[in-house]
């Protein structure tokens, strides 16, 4: 009975130890996480398009990966790619590969080093021929979700827009494949568009991708069956509409009928209706209108005498843009009108010896008239159209 009683003593005295083992967290260990970094400073003279991608274990660089976009040569807009699996030994970085375009030889040793909250980088990269030293101070680096949210999506595409006040009834964007660019845009030839040369180029933001947006401008009228072919064509991602000519705030709405026969624009008369609006508000007598079988734009010509010196006797010859769509993709009552501002010439065309005149005029500054001509305002009146209102996003 003793005996039983001094074990009962001690298993009472030991409980409070017991529990205190066995209520103690086992250590904690660090998680792994996905750090980057979005430059590195010097790289292909500081031309470079750098991301540093780390995956690390509390502060320790497990593996790493370099990712370097740059122009192909100097000066160039073309541009190469290289994508480098790192191995880690210590503070240092090492690798190889070869570009993705050129195919050159890729050698890379870097040191990283913490300084604080920061982070330096020395070491060299070998392209080809071509040695960049390293020497990259004051580097922060980034969450997984910071550097999400930092690359852009948006591709401007709108595959089914439901209407026209957005994007514009001539402007096409195409999505491909880079490695079917080329056939898609040699497909294009003939075809009666325009492709808009600044998409060509191949940034590292599409390499990185694998695709690029073509832009194409085209008559409103043939849109929608070039759109449909398009979209058959291989190595097509996505496409639709997008942002091109039409500012809302000089496009005017109103009702097709009269001015379509048999499912087309009827070119002469809507011609004829914005000439009589326009030799009224611009003072200035009609020379022509000329319709542009790719892009289904109008460009109507005037002259008028100019009043800069008037004992000269000089024209200003004015040109207006507009194009004309319905208001939506799959068909419409309404139909939209944009006009462009007027652009301005003057000249001497006076019979015998003439005076050259030349615009010196900045680059940035328009030359061509304001709208307090008032001809948007006359046109929704002679076409009974509706104006956008941008405060509210509707027409009124």
């Amino acid at each position: 009975m003793r005996a039983r009683s001094l074990r009962l003593i001690a298993l009472i005295v030991a409980w409070p130890t017991v529990v205190m083992a066995q209520g103690r967290s086992a250590p904690k260990v660090p998680g792994v996480e996905t750090r980057y970094f979005t430059s590195i400073d010097g790289l292909m003279d500081g031309n470079a398009d750098v991301i540093l991608k780390e995956t690390r274990q509390g502060r320790i660089v497990t593996a790493a990966v370099l990712d370097v976009c740059y122009p192909a040569e100097k000066g160039s807009d073309r541009k190469d790619r290289f994508v480098v699996n790192l191995a880690v030994s210590g503070s240092t970085l090492t690798g190889a590969t070869q570009t993705i375009g050129d195919k050159l030889p890729v050698t890379v040793k870097l040191t990283r080093t913490p300084t604080g909250d920061t982070f330096e980088f020395k070491g060299d990269i070998h392209v080809g021929q071509t040695v960049t030293e390293v020497t990259s101070t004051d580097n922060s680096d980034l969450s997984e979700a910071e550097f999400n949210g930092n690359q852009s999506t948006d591709d401007g595409i709108a595959a089914a827009p439901k209407d026209f006040t957005e994007v514009s009834p001539e402007a096409l964007a195409v999505k491909v494949k880079l490695d079917a660019v080329a056939d898609l845009l040699k497909g294009l030839r003939g075809k009666n568009v325009e492709v808009a040369l600044n998409s060509l180029g191949v940034g590292c933001e599409s390499l990185r991708a694998g695709t690029q947006v073509i832009n194409i401008n085209v008559d409103p009228e043939r849109a929608p069956a070039l759109l449909a072919r398009l979209k058959t064509s291989p190595g097509v991602v996505a496409a639709g509409w997008s942002s091109g000519t039409f500012d809302m705030e000089r496009t005017i709405r109103f009702p097709a009928s009269g001015w379509r026969d048999g499912g087309k624009l009827n070119r002469d008369k809507l011609a004829a209706a914005i000439s009589g609006v326009l030799e009224k508000t611009l003072a200035a007598k009609p020379v022509s209108a000329k319709w542009s079988d790719v892009t289904g734009k109008l460009t109507l010509t005037f002259k008028r005498p100019s009043e800069v010196v008037p004992a000269l006797a000089l024209t200003d010859t004015i040109e207006v843009t507009a194009l004309a769509g319905l208001d939506k993709p799959d068909g419409s009552d309404h139909m939209m009108l944009w006009i462009g501002t007027p652009s301005t010439t003057t000249a001497d065309e006076s019979p015998g010896p003439r005076l050259d005149l030349v615009d010196l005029s900045p680059g940035d500054e328009e030359g061509g008239e304001s709208d307090d001509t008032g001809s948007v305002k006359a046109l929704a009146q002679r076409f009974r159209a509706q104006r956008w209102d941008d405060d509210k996003s509707a027409w009124k």
